[in-house]
């Protein structure tokens, strides 16, 4: 239904005139037809917010087949990488003229993921994202697209690991530890293919391999064992996400090591708090909003520009050894 102004009914008609384009171009706009240059569709967009213009997609979906909602199931979302790919999805979806519908679930459950998905399945959204997506979660057997938002083989998860390898080797570190993510995310499970494909190809030394949560107080816990493997020759630890590489330092630091004096620390997302760590952390980062892009566009059946490449953020956590 259309929003009211002093009365009066808001339509496509008003928020042609208020966005300065054709009733047509608002409708091309509203039903995701390609081809609207990207400042029009932002007026148009502009318009109906400031309108309060609302559509009816349930009337909509009844002649299209299509509710113009992207179904979002995640997990974990109070950790950063979730966060943050929740927000980017949003946006994505936003600039496409659709909205997402997020339905969150206990990541350790399959069958509590399955209803969630359901649930959107029933709400007719035209496709889902699955953010923090886990290795036993179903991908297929649905009406709709359903894509984990990093992509099915994480290519980029990989690579951008392989980056903080060889930013190590290039140092000159030779043995090395990783702290990897829970084995039964997908995102986890490509970082650490990317680590061990670097290991090989360098020809370095994986003295031992660690898995914490994603948080800080599991990278505070591992500090311990990584603590003795520094003390056996050990130079460089690749951390599969910032929050982990933040606890390890504090818990390397209390029990008398420096970073990157005594131990090189990297980590891997570039999260806003990371170049304010002691010492600022060097990390990865993935192009986020590229990813987000890429997925709605997806589960839409559309196509979109490829996310950019990862960046390796190089701060004083990384030295060369001692």
């Amino acid at each position: 239904m259309s929003g009211e102004v002093g009365g009066k009914r808001i339509g496509v008609r008003e928020v042609a005139v208020a966005a300065g384009v054709s009733t047509q171009t608002v409708s091309r706009v509203l039903n995701g037809y390609p081809g609207i240059r990207d400042a029009t569709r932002e007026r148009v967009l502009d318009a109906v917010a400031a309108l309060d213009y609302r559509v009816n997609n349930a009337a909509r979906a009844l002649g299209t087949s299509l509710t113009r909602t992207v179904g979002v199931v995640a997990s974990d979302a109070v950790l950063h990488g979730p966060a943050a790919g929740i927000a980017a999805l949003e946006r994505a979806a936003r600039a496409r003229g659709r909205w997402i519908s997020t339905a969150y679930t206990d990541s350790d459950d399959p069958a509590d993921i399955d209803a969630a998905v359901r649930h959107l399945l029933d709400q007719g959204v035209d496709g889902i994202v699955l953010v923090a997506a886990h290795g036993a979660t179903a991908l297929d057997g649905f009406d709709v697209p359903i894509v984990p938002l990093y992509g099915e083989s994480g290519a980029r998860q990989r690579d951008a690991a392989a980056l903080v390898v060889e930013h190590l080797t290039d140092l000159g570190h030779r043995r090395i530890i990783e702290v990897a993510g829970p084995s039964d995310w997908r995102e986890s499970l490509a970082r650490t293919a990317g680590v061990a494909d670097a290991v090989a190809r360098l020809d370095l030394e994986l003295v031992d391999r660690a898995e914490g949560d994603w948080s800080a107080a599991s990278g505070f816990a591992l500090s311990e064992a990584v603590a003795a493997r520094v003390r056996e020759g050990v130079t460089a630890v690749a951390v599969a996400n910032d929050q982990m590489a933040l606890g390890l330092i504090g818990g390397l630091t209390a029990r008398g090591l420096a970073v990157p004096a005594d131990v090189s620390i990297a980590g891997f997302d570039d999260n806003p708090d990371a170049a304010f760590y002691t010492p600022a952390l060097t990390t990865v980062r993935l192009d986020v909003e590229g990813e987000a892009a890429h997925a709605v566009a997806a589960v839409m059946g559309e196509s979109s520009a490829p996310p950019a490449e990862p960046v390796l953020v190089v701060r004083a956590s990384t030295a060369s050894p001692r």
